[in-house]
């Protein structure tokens, strides 16, 4: 295990959320917390760093922390001793494989493991206990890249750099909300656009902030991606476009891939129908690329999550191939992804149609790490995909799970089925590092607490193919331990000690990469074999590092701008894609479609987000996104509630009207769950429809119906501790300063409040009641400060949300401001900041629009004037709309004045 230096020295790490891989310096401040900034010198990220990876030093804390072992006893999680868990979990195992099989149990995964752990979880499950139901929540997120690069090239491979996303000439985002979700990268194309001259085309059924920057924006149908890039590749066949050379020396296949898309989109005006753009607009698409030699085409989730994602990935490599804009600086097709290690997690094997080290289940790659794990057991074909997995456990198939790392009660689409599901199994074990949430709370047998961020070490892969250390700076609390260990110790109870007997993480590295190599020479494109034989100290020091990293070999940043394919005979595939077709039909019932996805500063279920105060100000509530005009027709109003419907379960959200939704559909975001909320667990809406080769759930277009629902009171709740608020409330927790605060909804009796607020509370007590005005707001007060406070009323009645947060924030409050405070409004000397819009540096609306209101034009003169912007800058193009509308608001001034 990595000590911990007691000096307290800044440590170089990495970054725990998305894909991007950023750098982090953390200084630990010896009260448990750590002072966070980017890391200047990591290629990822050059020293910037997003809003959660800002906020990373308020996720530290451990109040909501799984510190020891604990075994279900007769309903009640009681606390054990590590062996004694252990033991338990591998005695469990071994009777369940001896009665059933080793297909009778299965792992689920996380993109969020270290590449160690993942490895050990592989290795246990397909080589010694015999089975490949080992999947993750990347299926989720870039199943299908995975499967149309194998299919393309033979490999798993990404072809490009990020120092791609400075060099090209036209950038292109497909199903991609960069400026949001991937915001560090989405920097450097800004930056690109502006020193060089860089175009920006955005592809995507919803106008985005990302679509804020581009040159033009392509607003597709749902599910119509491929028929736009078929079109494109016709287009470049009739105008003379495409490397014939690069064709017929490396690929194959392209005369039917043409004809297909022939027959899909066969001219700009064919593309625009199937598509639901302008022929116009297409046919600017199509000219752009074509003209343009550096061309980086990025696509993300609105791709990947689809019923015929797979199919969209191969179009568009279709096209790079056609012209041989690959693996060249600038040129090339690039996948975001969405996690900070899924990438190792493709590495290692760790899909279920994986097998190890990019290898797949052919039989001499079975024979090939057989030999290499001495594993005779070894699992001989691919195991259950995530939501088949989920499927055989319902059927009773599958009678034992562990859990590592994830929350599939909320993630996987058809939630409600999931939870189900898990209440069937004889043994369902958790590796998690916090105590509750909705996968623990659905009938865990054994909880194991794993080390968290700040905790564990070891590696992970970025985007771009960049292994980079995450390094302990805090010590392990209670009894938490890494997952390879726990993995490893479970291994060796099963019978496999030697082949389990791990010293750190670094003997875990090494082992990895050696598989890497193994019989490797150049035929396989997953090589670091030069890391093979690196000492624990060299470990411990390694720099950001891109494979491949052969032995002995001259190694290129990029893939095959001369060929060189994965595939038996080196040549890359063209693919004829199917016409693409949605898997599910809108009717009288469901007359529209759901498209669910992230928020700019939260991400996946909020287990860490969710305890930063900072993030939850921008967005604090789950909501619908839905166009005015379907609003209109369906009766619902902006800051209103309304009953979300598929043929799967329901939500309660709040209504955001926006003429950047898509007619016909709706828009909400994933991350809100049962710990967080009482009716926006969207997961549980969300068809499970899957893409036929990557098996990922289609997650953006579920049929769907909306219908208004009506509260009478409107309130918030801010407390020292977690609430439990009365029955039939709608509810939502926020992390905020100093403790937890609550927004809710309610049609019951006002009456019942101030019995409940009482209960709760202190002697110190001051209340306002105006039941005939349908008004209730009361503080406790304690040492000085406010220790809990309820405001109540009708509609927007209850109070100013932001100042009482302000207030409550206080360690002390003044005479004035606790006679005022009951007001829920403002007092001199506490403005009311408003939303937070920049998190990084935690500016309000308020703050921006006065800057504006002063004469600040630009972003960047509201940068100056407050920072906002100036770190991560994904609060830039809302900084923009305000801009835009105090332009709007003071002509419109202007003409009535003139009137």
């Amino acid at each position: 295990m990595t000590a911990i230096d007691p000096s307290l020295r800044t440590t170089r790490t990495t970054c725990p959320y998305c894909g991007v891989g950023c750098g982090v310096l953390a200084t630990p401040d010896g009260k448990g917390g750590a002072a966070i900034s980017g890391d200047g010198e990591h290629p990822a990220n050059r020293g910037r760093l997003c809003s959660k990876g800002s906020a990373l030093g308020e996720t530290l804390a451990l109040e909501s922390r799984l510190l020891h072992p604990m075994i279900r006893c007769k309903g009640v999680m009681e606390r054990v001793a590590w062996s004694d868990a252990l033991d338990h979990v591998a005695h469990r195992l071994q009777h369940i494989i001896a009665r059933d099989g080793a297909n009778a149990v299965a792992f689920y995964l996380s993109g969020q493991m270290l590449t160690e752990d993942y490895y050990v979880a592989n290795k246990l499950m397909k080589g010694f206990v015999g089975t490949a139901n080992v999947d993750t929540n990347s299926r989720l997120c870039m199943a299908s890249s995975v499967a149309g690069h194998r299919r393309a090239f033979g490999a798993d491979t990404v072809p490009g750099t990020y120092e791609d996303l400075d060099t090209a000439d036209l950038l292109v985002l497909v199903g991609s909300n960069a400026a949001w979700c991937h915001p560090v990268l989405f920097q450097r194309m800004l930056a690109n656009k502006q020193s060089r001259g860089a175009r920006i085309v955005v592809v995507d059924p919803r106008r985005t902030d990302t679509s804020e920057d581009a040159d033009l924006f392509l607003g597709v149908r749902p599910g119509t991606d491929t028929a736009l890039f078929a079109g494109l590749l016709v287009h470049l066949a009739d105008n003379g476009a495409l490397d014939r050379g690069y064709i017929e020396n490396h690929t194959q296949g392209f005369d039917a891939a043409l004809a297909r898309a022939r027959g899909m989109a066969g001219s700009a005006a064919a593309t625009a129908l199937a598509t639901g753009l302008s022929e116009a607009d297409v046919a600017a698409f199509f000219e752009m690329f074509r003209q343009t030699e550096r061309v980086v085409t990025l696509y993300s989730q609105g791709v990947n999550q689809s019923a015929q994602g797979t199919d969209k990935v191969n179009a568009i490599l279709n096209c790079h191939l056609a012209t041989a804009r690959i693996g060249k600086v600038g040129a090339g097709p690039f996948s975001l992804t969405g996690q900070p290690n899924a990438m190792g997690g493709r590495e290692v094997g760790g899909l279920a149609n994986q097998l190890a080290a990019h290898m797949g289940f052919t039989p001499p790659e079975i024979d090939r790490v057989r030999r290499f794990w001495q594993a005779p057991r070894i699992a001989t074909h691919e195991g259950l995909k995530a939501v088949q997995m989920f499927e055989a456990i319902g059927r009773g198939e599958i009678k034992a799970l562990w859990v590592i790392g994830t929350n599939p009660v909320v993630s996987l689409p058809d939630a409600d089925a999931v939870r189900a599901a898990l209440a069937k199994l004889e043994l369902f074990v958790v590796s998690e590092n916090v105590r509750s949430n909705d996968t623990v709370n659905s009938g865990a047998h054994v909880l194991l607490p794993a080390q968290a961020w700040g905790e564990k070490s070891g590696t992970v892969t970025n985007s771009e193919r960049r292994i980079s250390r995450q390094r302990a700076f805090l010590p392990s609390p209670g009894e938490a331990r890494p997952d390879w260990w726990i993995l490893s110790e479970v291994g060796k109870r099963l019978g496999f000690k030697a082949a389990f007997d791990y010293g750190s993480a670094a003997d875990v590295f090494r082992e990895h990469a050696r598989l890497s190599a193994f019989e490797n020479d150049g035929a396989r494109d997953f090589d670091i074999g030069a890391l093979a034989q690196l000492s624990d100290e060299a470990f411990d020091r390694m720099a950001p590092v891109q494979w491949p990293m052969r032995e002995g070999v001259e190694n290129s940043p990029r893939f095959f701008a001369k060929g060189g394919f994965f595939t038996a005979d080196r040549k890359a595939r063209f693919v004829a894609p199917d016409i693409p077709a949605l898997r599910s039909e809108t009717h009288a019932g469901r007359p529209l479609r759901l498209n669910t996805g992230r928020v700019r500063d939260q991400w996946h279920t909020m287990t860490r987000t969710g305890l930063s105060p900072r993030l939850g100000q921008h967005l604090p509530e789950p909501y619908v996104e839905i166009h005015p005009d379907d609003a209109a027709r369906f009766g619902v109003t902006d800051d209103s509630f309304a009953r979300v419907t598929t043929d799967h379960g329901h939500c309660i959200l709040k209504v955001v009207l926006s003429p950047r939704q898509q007619r016909g559909m709706l828009f909400a975001p994933i991350h809100w769950n049962d710990e967080m909320a009482s009716h926006a667990r969207v997961g549980a809406l969300v068809s499970a429809f899957t893409d036929p080769f990557s098996g990922q759930p289609e997650a953006k277009a579920t049929p769907v119906s909306i219908t208004p629902y009506e509260y009478v009171f409107r309130g918030f709740a801010l407390s020292r501790r977690l609430l439990k608020l009365p029955d039939n409330v709608w509810w939502v927790r926020a992390a905020i300063t100093g403790g937890y605060g609550y927004l809710f909804a309610d049609n019951a009796d006002l009456a019942r409040w101030p019995a409940w607020f009482k209960a709760m509370s202190g002697d110190d007590v001051a209340e306002y009641r105006d039941f005939g005005g349908g008004v209730f707001r009361a503080a406790s007060f304690a040492e000085g400060h406010i220790d809990a406070c309820l405001f109540l009323g009708p509609a927007h009645d209850a109070g100013d949300w932001e100042v009482v947060k302000a207030l409550f924030a206080k360690e002390q409050l003044g005479d004035d401001e606790r006679r005022m405070l009951l007001s829920g409004r403002a007092s001199e000397g506490l403005a009311n900041s408003g939303p937070i819009v920049c998190a990084c540096f935690g500016v309000g609306r308020t703050a921006i629009c006065d800057a504006i209101a002063a004469g600040a034009r630009s972003a960047a003169e509201i940068g100056a004037r407050l920072k906002a912007g100036t770190n991560c800058g994904s609060c830039i193009p809302e900084m923009k709309r305000l801009i835009a509308e105090a332009g709007v608001s003071s002509t419109s001034k202007q003409a009535v004045a003139a009137r």
